[in-house]
């Protein structure tokens, strides 16, 4: 069975590749810029409020902060501050947000059973492999189906990682797995209401995940045919792309562990320059290269037509909703006609694009309403697909704007400068202070330095000293 192997292997001795330990640097460098940056925002409050009121024996910190829970209560808060900006990186082949589920479980873990830095590293490096695998094995399976990948490979990855914190046997954490699948879900219903059940969906993931291991470890038994079937998650799940033939769960398994850097996953996660819909990106930077290649302004434009993978257009181009006036932050972020016209705009797109007064601005909405589309078939996954437009201006002019895929992942990764620079607008001035930490991190004793500087950056105050006491 799939889970048995994959289990042994989560639990078993890792030989990691050099360039997979520099890709999970980059991801839990930048996950944890996107949790401070979200801690600073307030904008995981419900989720971080709930958490402290779940309460528990300290175990674990809520990232930004200095307050210490049960884990799984932290699991909850920081999965939802990782993914609370939808600045969190992307697995195209799978769709998930893998940091989002990944970090929290290993933080949390990690510090409660004391764990050192190298322990918590390969945890993420497990955690990694894990989400990624079980995501890609169905592409647009779960989504096609209404359900969000992230949470429905997410409460895999965080079993397998708090199994292998917690010591479990390779029994164990297939039991661990087995009750992970039967907490897998999170519902698209947001994309329709611009409701922000998204940004929970990690935290769900994270929090179930610990949950399932801790099951497995008191001796609770989960199905080891969880990935095979009958009823399994892909069965269950994704049924339209197991009847199509689209679903290949053996994939779960190939080269697991390879010497070879280019077969794990963690190397092909990417890393996103802007906070919003991943999907969306690539019709962004087309549109960018078309208003360069045209020298002309915003004022210019009369239309914009692109050319969008049939998987993006039913995410960021629905139509059962306005895409020119969202009446929510998040409702903006999935509409691709609003952050394209937002982007030309204002030449940028960051946190505050999304946040105070900026949706009612009446220049993007305008904008964004001489947008249109074409539904193109490629043969990639959805966020591989290469960005197309056509601008057309008002002398009559036609210009095109192309991009191989989106910026950020693949054959266009964000560089490590990049990332730094991205890190320090979401972290500030100890941006450089806890990126050493954070890359330090397989040296370290534990997590007291990360811990104490994020809690810093996001405006708690605590001693190196207080933390340790």
């Amino acid at each position: 069975m799939i889970a048995s192997q994959l289990a042994a292997w989560a639990v078993g001795t890792l030989d990691v590749p050099d360039e997979v330990v520099h890709a999970a640097t980059r991801h839990l460098l930048d996950g944890l810029g996107n949790a401070v940056a979200g801690a600073r925002a307030g904008a995981a409050h419900p989720a971080v409020s709930v958490a402290l009121g779940l309460g528990g024996p300290a175990e674990s910190t809520v990232l930004g902060s200095r307050s210490r829970i049960s884990a799984p209560a932290a699991g909850l808060a920081n999965g939802t501050l990782v993914h609370a900006l939808d600045f969190d990186d992307t697995h195209a082949g799978g769709l998930v947000h893998s940091t989002s589920v990944v970090l929290p479980a290993a933080f949390a873990v990690g510090e409660q059973v004391g764990a050192t830095g190298r322990q918590i590293f390969e945890a993420a490096v497990v955690g990694y492999e894990v989400a990624c695998r079980v995501a890609a094995a169905a592409p647009n399976g779960f989504h096609s189906q209404g359900l969000h990948a992230t949470m429905v490979a997410g409460v895999f990855s965080s079993a397998a990682v708090a199994a292998r914190l917690m010591g479990l046997s390779p029994e164990q954490a297939t039991n661990a797995l087995g009750i992970a699948g039967s907490q897998a879900g999170g519902l698209l219903a947001f994309l329709a209401t611009g409701a922000s059940t998204k940004q929970l969906h990690p935290g769900f993931a994270s929090q179930s995940g610990i949950i399932a291991a801790r099951l497995a470890q008191a001796g609770a038994t989960g199905p080891d045919s969880v990935f095979d079937g009958p009823h399994g998650v892909y069965d269950a799940l994704a049924p339209a792309a197991m009847a199509a033939g689209r679903v290949d769960a053996s994939s779960i398994l190939r080269d697991l562990g390879s010497a070879s850097a280019q077969d794990w996953q963690t190397t092909r996660i990417g890393i996103k320059p802007w906070p919003t819909c991943q999907l969306a990106h690539a019709t962004m930077a087309a549109a960018q290269v078309a208003l360069a290649e045209a020298g002309a302004e915003v004022a210019d434009i009369v239309a914009l037509h692109a050319q969008v993978h049939p998987d993006s257009a039913a995410v960021v181009c629905a139509t059962d909703r306005d895409l020119t006036r969202p009446v929510s932050a998040y409702a903006a972020k999935f509409s691709l006609p609003w952050s394209v016209a937002a982007i030309l705009v204002d030449g940028v797109v960051g946190v505050d694009t999304y946040g105070g007064t900026h949706l009612g601005r009446a220049e993007i909405s305008d904008l964004a309403a001489r947008i249109t589309w074409d539904v193109t078939p490629y043969d990639v996954v959805a966020a591989d697909a290469p960005g197309d437009v056509v601008l057309t201006l008002a002398d009559g002019s036609k210009v095109t704007g192309h991009v191989d895929r989106s910026p950020g992942g693949g054959s266009n990764p964000l560089s490590d400068d990049g990332l730094f620079a991205k890190f320090s607008g979401n972290v500030g001035p100890l941006a450089p202070d806890l990126a050493a930490a954070v890359r330090n991190l397989p040296e370290a004793a534990d997590l007291t330095v990360v811990l104490t500087l994020a809690a810093q950056a996001a405006g708690h105050p605590v001693s190196l000293e207080e933390s340790i006491a």
